[in-house]
């Protein structure tokens, strides 16, 4: 109501002082007499100025309030309230424009209202009303024992009462000069700069007008965090810990103690119970304290407790008798990391075993128009001829390189596999003289195996690679010499065996340990000596491919591989082949069938040859040529299937590519056999025999021919399916 009278009273005013001025033509002296006639009397301070603040004329209030001595109204308001040369600077400009302005102060004494009107060219007139008696934060605040304060948005300080006068030792221009945060929010507890030391006190806040915040204090004592604790959080049989703001460890109820092996008195910090998983614990701890982040979980490693545990942790804010901290609850997640971390490694070895595939199907189709070539020139020549031994040494490097070529496809898994029930203890008998031939003068090689083993399902011929590879391996590992221990285990597993990202599954199993005493593998290496290409020989002794087909072949036959190392003192691997019992199903073994020759007749058959790799089609086509067979070519399914539609056209043979772009070998040769059922197969390919294992049972009168193959196997195999 005073706030609507003065505004009242203001407008009145200018318009009569607008009258008076211009009616004494704009003199100073009849402008001084016009003010003292309207205003001299006025209870309310009143000024007018001119452009630069330069006070012209003070009514009788204001020399009384303000007294005389003061030439500019900034000068006299300065002790008034706050910042008076922006408040007036804010005010005239507005008046400038608008004609009037007025704003709200916080003033020592209480609420102001200081209005400012043009009435001239460069003159003004203020007014101040004070209303002294309004709420508690102009002079009843001073009557108040709790301390409190006014600032602005800004943070500056427009009131402090006699409290906190008391309290801080003098009045404070700028909040940081108050609280040691500038994060201050209603309710909470928290340190106050006082002037004989940090004071604890609950923070209360409330709006005050124009923008303003009225701050009261509370002053607390030093409350114990234990007297603090929730009820029942002892005995909940969820793990909960407490921090505050500073991330060190409050309390923490039963079931956390149980799960981090905590003494009841500890007290450690958030970073040294666990360790951040890409970024500081204590940093996301103060960003949910501080509002800035929510909260939300993670899961990280704890560093006590367990080896290798793995906790989901949840931050929640709390705040209790005034105090913020962070509530964390905690569940065990060392299994789901488990899993995590066995996907992540199946994915990696998955992802690298696709590339090394896809590298030997491509290699295999150039070693075949290599090898096959040369196959073709070294028809043409004999031992006499200068060129002999070249072409004899590029076909001796074409081999070298397909071999290295069927490691890349047993790391990937992807080499075909002639699996038979085998006892490891007659292979290691059978391998004993070559593997001392190996292992070289200085190294000693002992082999220990048990009897009644029982018996495996896998490839004799590549289980001895991965003998002779594991024990070149620790040949290399010992270069003072030493020895090799080579020996073997019945084991039978009741609970599933869980290490190295790898689960065991519960059964009876054959085991190979091979151990040696040599310099050791560090820990950072060893999660990766499977990969292919990873060495730590020097450049030229070896390929890297070893230890990776050894994993290959190991994972194709149903088994499992771990190592355990120690610098300085050597290495173990342990291979573990699951037993496999003699069934009805089990087939009798083959015997291998023996080589048969080669007997050249000419316009013996009629050969369609399907490749989409030209070089490889053009040696094919010539070999089978020079056997005297017909040969009609194709680059693709498409072509061979339009070939086909001749009625009169008979075929003997399809010699085809597996992979090829558009419709596939299987693919197309289903629909030729629709038409011409006796027509025999040969299926070609980079890959192994698995890639067409389940299309190719489908297909009658089919063989496999492996790339990459020579001369000789091409014209066998071609002859095989013709007799």
């Amino acid at each position: 109501m005073a706030a609507a009278v003065a505004g009242l009273t203001l407008s009145v005013l200018v318009g009569l002082l607008w009258a008076v001025v211009h009616l004494a033509n704009r003199s100073a002296l009849g402008a001084e007499r016009a003010m003292a006639l309207l205003v001299g009397q006025d209870a309310t301070p009143c000024f007018t100025t001119d452009a630069q603040g330069q006070i012209l004329y003070r009514n009788r209030a204001a020399q009384t309030r303000f007294g005389t001595v003061h030439a500019s109204l900034i000068s006299a308001l300065e002790d008034h309230f706050a910042s008076p040369a922006s408040v007036l600077y804010r005010l005239q400009s507005r008046a400038k424009t608008a004609g009037a302005a007025r704003e709200d102060v916080q003033t020592r004494r209480g609420q102001s209202r200081l209005s400012v009107s043009r009435i001239a060219e460069g003159r003004f007139v203020w007014r101040l009303d004070e209303f002294v008696d309004r709420g508690v934060s102009g002079r009843g605040a001073d009557a108040l024992s709790l301390p409190m304060l006014v600032v602005n948005k800004a943070g500056v300080v427009l009131f402090t009462n006699e409290a906190m006068r008391r309290l801080l030792g003098g009045r404070p221009k700028h909040l940081d000069k108050v609280f040691a945060t500038q994060i201050l929010r209603s309710g909470e507890e928290l340190d106050v700069m006082a002037t004989d030391g940090p004071v604890r006190a609950i923070l209360a806040e409330i709006a005050g007008v124009g923008e303003r915040r009225e701050i009261y204090l509370m002053p607390v004592g030093n409350l114990r965090a234990d007297d603090q604790i929730l009820e029942d959080f002892e005995n909940l049989p969820v793990a909960l810990l407490r921090f505050d703001g500073d991330g060190r460890l409050q309390a923490a109820n039963q079931a956390a103690r149980d799960v981090l092996d905590l003494g009841k008195d500890a007290h450690p910090m958030v970073h040294d119970i666990y360790e951040g998983l890409g970024r500081s614990v204590l940093d996301w701890l103060g960003d949910v304290l501080a509002e800035r982040n929510a909260g939300g979980s993670e899961v990280l490693r704890a560093r006590i407790g367990q080896p290798d545990a793995f906790h989901q942790v949840t931050l929640r804010r709390y705040v209790d008798h005034g105090r913020p901290g962070v509530l964390a609850v905690v569940q065990d997640a060392t299994a789901m990391k488990l899993l995590e971390a066995q996907f992540v490694q199946s994915q990696k070895m998955q992802a690298i075993g696709q590339l090394a595939g896809g590298i030997a199907h491509d290699f295999n189709n150039l070693l075949t128009a290599i090898s096959g070539h040369c196959d073709l020139l070294l028809l043409r020549h004999t031992n006499e001829d200068k060129d002999f031994a070249d072409l004899v040494q590029i076909n001796q490097n074409a081999n070298r390189a397909a071999a290295l070529v069927g490691q890349l496809l047993a790391f990937s898994r992807k080499q075909t596999l002639k699996p038979e029930r085998i006892d490891l203890s007659d292979v290691l008998s059978d391998m004993a003289h070559l593997l001392n031939r190996l292992v070289g003068e200085k190294v000693r090689l002992q082999l220990a195996h048990v009897s009644d083993l029982g018996m495996i399902r896998a490839d004799k011929r590549q289980l001895e690679q991965v003998l002779m590879n594991l024990v070149v391996n620790a040949r290399d590992a010992m270069a003072e010499g030493g020895t090799i221990r080579v020996e073997t285990e019945a084991l039978t597993l009741h609970h599933e065996l869980r290490r190295d990202r790898a689960i065991v599954p519960p059964g009876d199993y054959a085991t190979i340990r091979v151990t040696d005493a040599g310099v050791g593998i560090p820990p950072e290496r060893l999660e990766k000596i499977f990969e292919p290409f990873f060495t730590t020989k020097r450049a030229g002794e070896g390929t890297g491919l070893g230890l990776s087909t050894v994993y290959g072949i190991v994972k194709q036959s149903g088994g499992f591989i771990f190592v355990d190392s120690t610098l300085g003192e050597g290495t173990v691997f342990h291979l573990y082949f699951p037993i496999h019992a003699a069934c009805e199903d089990d087939l009798p073994v083959a015997a291998p069938e023996p080589v048969r020759k080669i007997v050249v007749k000419q316009g013996q058959g009629v050969i369609l040859l399907v490749e989409d790799e030209a070089p490889v089609r053009a040696f094919a086509s010539r070999a089978l040529r020079l056997r005297g067979y017909t040969v009609l070519e194709a680059d693709c399914a498409e072509a061979a299937l339009n070939l086909l539609k001749d009625p009169t056209l008979e075929i003997d043979v399809f010699v085809t590519d597996v992979v090829m772009p558009g419709m596939d070998g299987p693919s197309w040769v289903k629909l030729a056999l629709e038409a011409r059922p006796e027509v025999r197969v040969v299926f070609m390919s980079g890959y192994a025999e698995d890639c067409l294992s389940e299309e190719q049972g489908r297909v009658p009168n089919s063989v496999f021919l492996a790339k990459p193959f020579s001369l000789n196997d091409l014209a066998v195999t071609v002859q095989g399916q013709l007799h």
